[in-house]
């Protein structure tokens, strides 16, 4: 399986922290956010990842290299202008092939989380070996987490495994999920999507499943977040 790693965000409300260091690269405990994701992938045994990035991402790109310093292999997807989520994800699809993918945002914090539960989430036959039908199968799984302060109201419901659209309570969508690359064919490449609106697409077509995630999960927007996990003081 590969990963693609999103990084084209500018991170407005970092400033002026990113004024000058792109938001993947900011460090939480002494090691970049990003490096963080990276580690964990490899040790999942996840070592080919695509990254993209836009601003000052020919810092990110000197920074990490080949990946070859942490095992994995790394290529990158540039983007003159930030294309969101989905949008960036359609950009690099060339680089991602035909298999699901694990995909996750550069911004979050989540140490503990175990990537080796991402390598067979999407099935392509039942538990008797009959393979699915294409418009029956799962297209995505998605990891939903309890709600932050910036979003109290959630994200999807999760009926057992299934994510739907509207029901009691709903979840923050965790920003990390599997998929399948033709989720992204109606996408052109340089066109701006994101990824919430494309999983409502599929859920609403019965074809999302997922699961919460009750781990360490921060997404890092403020420079008080960020100074709260460093063990700073927030700024008076």
């Amino acid at each position: 399986m590969k990963a693609m790693i999103l990084a084209a965000g500018r991170g407005e409300r970092m400033r002026p922290l990113t004024d000058d260091c792109p938001k993947p690269l900011l460090k939480v405990r002494g090691r970049p956010l990003i490096v963080w994701h990276i580690l964990n992938l490899v040790r999942a045994g996840i070592t080919e990842i695509v990254i993209n990035h836009s601003w000052l991402g020919h810092m990110i790109e000197d920074a990490l290299g080949d990946g070859s310093q942490f095992g994995a292999q790394i290529r990158y997807s540039p983007e003159p202008v930030p294309l969101e989520t989905a949008g960036g994800i359609a950009q690099a699809r060339h680089l991602l092939g035909e298999e699901p993918f694990v995909c996750l945002s550069a911004d979050i914090y989540c140490p503990y989380f175990d990537f080796e539960q991402v390598l067979d989430v999407l099935h392509d036959k039942d538990m008797w070996g009959n393979p699915y039908p294409r418009d029956k199968r799962d297209a995505a799984w998605i990891w939903l987490t309890k709600n932050p302060w910036h979003n109290p109201k959630g994200d999807f419901a999760l009926n057992m495994y299934s994510v739907a659209n509207e029901g009691e309570p709903l979840w923050n969508f965790g920003n990390i999920g599997v998929y399948r690359p033709e989720m992204f064919d109606g996408i052109a490449p340089g066109q701006h999507a994101r990824m919430g609106s494309l999983i409502r697409k599929y859920a609403d077509l019965g074809q999302v499943g997922g699961e919460l995630y009750e781990g360490d999960w921060v997404n890092v927007g403020t420079v008080d977040q960020l100074n709260e996990l460093n063990g700073l003081k927030a700024a008076p």
